[in-house]
């Protein structure tokens, strides 16, 4: 079985693809006629629904948003860390 190049889609694709499913073809067909990933199909017609937008981090949970500010905070933390250790070097 050969792997299958990562491709990209435009938001428009993706909007005609919920269209075409939210007027009753067939979920199954569209994958195959499209040759796209169940779990691909299943991600853009969710978004969809939740927020109407397909980027990323429009369609994050509180949780996911707060994981991500906490990571950049730590990062800012530990350089700053960093840069005392280093300041403290120097004096020594």
């Amino acid at each position: 079985m050969t792997k299958r190049e990562r491709r990209t889609f435009t938001k428009e694709f993706k909007e005609q693809i919920v269209q075409l499913h939210t007027s009753g073809k067939p979920r199954s067909e569209i994958i195959k006629e499209y040759e796209l990933t169940p779990s691909a199909f299943d991600k853009w017609v969710r978004q969809h629904k939740t927020t109407g937008s397909f980027q990323e981090k429009d369609n994050r949970t509180s949780e996911q948003e707060e994981l991500i500010r906490l990571r950049k905070e730590n990062q800012k933390l530990m350089m700053e860390n960093d840069i005392l250790k280093q300041a403290a070097h120097i004096v020594i």
